[in-house]
């Protein structure tokens, strides 16, 4: 019988994928720009962040799981940031 944590990550990773997978149906359903970018950077955020979160739960507190927090983190201050820059840019060149 599996163990409690590989159940909790395994079901994080399926969900981690299923909200990436929603989210790019959602990127195909807008034609504008500011409404993609903001879908793009959701998918980025929401479903990455879910899916390392998985894998984190489920190998347990190892050199890995470090690896994969500092990638969290990395994750969390950049994405808003290059979402930020990409639609002021726009914004500024008159799209």
């Amino acid at each position: 019988m599996a163990s409690i944590l590989e159940i909790a990550g395994s079901v994080l990773i399926a969900a981690g994928a299923i909200l990436m997978v929603l989210g790019t149906f959602g990127l195909l359903k807008f034609k504008r720009f500011y409404p993609r970018i903001l879908i793009s950077s959701k998918i980025d955020t929401v479903g990455m962040l879910t899916l390392l979160l998985g894998l984190v739960v489920r190998h347990g507190f190892s050199f890995f799981s470090a690896k994969i927090v500092l990638i969290i983190v990395i994750l969390l201050i950049l994405n808003p940031l290059v979402a930020h820059i990409l639609s002021r840019s726009a914004y500024m060149s008159g799209e």
